[in-house]
Formats: C-alpha cells, sequence, structure tokens
C-alpha cells in the first residue's frame, strides 16, 4: 500500500513491550503513515494532550505499568471528549465485563497485538479509512481477531474485519466464492471459550476478502454475539 499525503494517518501505538511496537511501527512507516510511540499511561496521555488533533487512532495495551486499564481509557476519554478511535490489544482483555465496560467508552474495536506484519495494515485500514469498509447498514463492530474457517477439507486462518449479529467480514487474499460454505470459530474479546457457526459467503473482493452471513449459530453464542455488537453502540457516558 502507497499513501500520498494527503492520505497519511498518524496512529499512537501504546505498549510497554518494545517488538508489539516497533512491528506495528514498522507496518504503518511501510504504508507511508507516521506512527507514534508510548511506552506507559504517562507517555499515552503526555502525547494525547500534546497532539489530540494530530492522531487518527490509538491503538492501546490495558496493561500499562502504572495503570489500570479501564481509568486509563476514562482518562483518554476526558482529554478527547470521545473523539479519539481507541483499538485494544485483544490479549490485554482479562474478563468478559471488562469488554461491557469498555463499549461504553466508545471503543472502536480490538486488534491481535501478535499479528503477523502483513496482517497489521489490513487490521487496521478499516479504522483509518472507514468510508471504504462500510459495506452493510446493519451495525457491525470493526474488529480484527483470529478467525479459522474449514472449507471442505481445508481449514484456513485469516483475521476478522468486522463482526455483526448476522456475520462478519473477514480478511484474505483468496476469498471464496459467493455461496460457498463453511463453518468459521472465533473467540471474542473476553470470552473464555470459542464461537463456531455454520456460514456463507454473501461477497468477495480479492483486495479486500470476503463477507460471511451465519447459517446456524447456537443461542447462546448468538446471544453472545449479540451482546458483544450492541454494547459497542452505546453513547459513551464521559
Amino acid at each position: 500500500m502507497s499513501a500520498g499525503a494527503d492520505a497519511c494517518k498518524t496512529v499512537l501505538i501504546a505498549d510497554d513491550a518494545s517488538f508489539v511496537r516497533e512491528r506495528f511501527q514498522s507496518a504503518l512507516e511501510d504504508a507511508g503513515h507516521r506512527a507514534v510511540l508510548a511506552r506507559s499511561a504517562e507517555e499515552l496521555l503526555d502525547r494525547v494532550t500534546a497532539d489530540l488533533a494530530g492522531i487518527d487512532l490509538l491503538v492501546l495495551d490495558l496493561r500499562l505499568p502504572f495503570a489500570s486499564g479501564i481509568d486509563l481509557v476514562r482518562a483518554v476519554r476526558k482529554l478527547d471528549g470521545g473523539r479519539l478511535p481507541i483499538l485494544i490489544f485483544s490479549g490485554t482483555i482479562s474478563n468478559a465485563e471488562e469488554v461491557r465496560e469498555l463499549a461504553t467508552l466508545g471503543i472502536a474495536g480490538y486488534i491481535n497485538e501478535y499479528s503477523a506484519a502483513q496482517h497489521i495494515m489490513p487490521s487496521l485500514a478499516p479504522h483509518l479509512f472507514p468510508d471504504n469498509f462500510n459495506r452493510r447498514s446493519s451495525p457491525r463492530v470493526v474488529l480484527g481477531i483470529p478467525v479459522a474457517y474449514r472449507f471442505g477439507d481445508t481449514i484456513t486462518a485469516a483475521l476478522t474485519l468486522n463482526l455483526g449479529k448476522g456475520g462478519m467480514s473477514v480478511r484474505t487474499m483468496s476469498p471464496l466464492p459467493s455461496g460457498s460454505p463453511l463453518r468459521v470459530r472465533f473467540r471474542l474479546p473476553g470470552a473464555k471459550r470459542e464461537i463456531e457457526a455454520d456460514a456463507s459467503v454473501t461477497w468477495c473482493d480479492h483486495r479486500i476478502g470476503m463477507g460471511l452471513e451465519f447459517q446456524r449459530l447456537e443461542a447462546a453464542d448468538l446471544e453472545s454475539v449479540a451482546e458483544f455488537v450492541d454494547g459497542h453502540f452505546f453513547v459513551p457516558e464521559l
């Protein structure tokens, strides 16, 4: 991906692990964007205070040193008034209650901090260029988490682009043809067990991936997905 000056975005990466910061920084800079790094809660809040208008996206480790995750997000929200899109590193979520609390704070989604370098920009792109990814009118949470899907005897691992009550979009350079039946398996951030569902391909695009519509989902899993999606469309109370 090559970005012109008018498409250049600035992403604040807040994580105390240098290998995470550096991998995300390299992916962003290789794509023509700018990465700003923070190693602690103090650095993060200083960056937001100094350059709020210049930051397009915050990607946040909830377990930064000397900071409680939820309180840290609240502190950011007091500074930005709810304007700044925030992605949470999914591996730093402790439980489902944290996910519910984060939803009330207007979190934009989640991303796997261990994503391979080639998957980082596809996971960030829906947040940096949302107009290019608004394919459906129904509510969808932009979400970059691992998903496995089985088609025939083949099992493939990928990342989600977004999740709705009726389906999801998956990032892949080898999408299946529309109408293809498959079985998907994924775990919501903060959940202790995986969700499995029968699905079918509703659209495919070799530049982006494919859209999946759930065909069969256990009642408890359907309720979990619906609760997760609904939770991320509450109006934040700041």
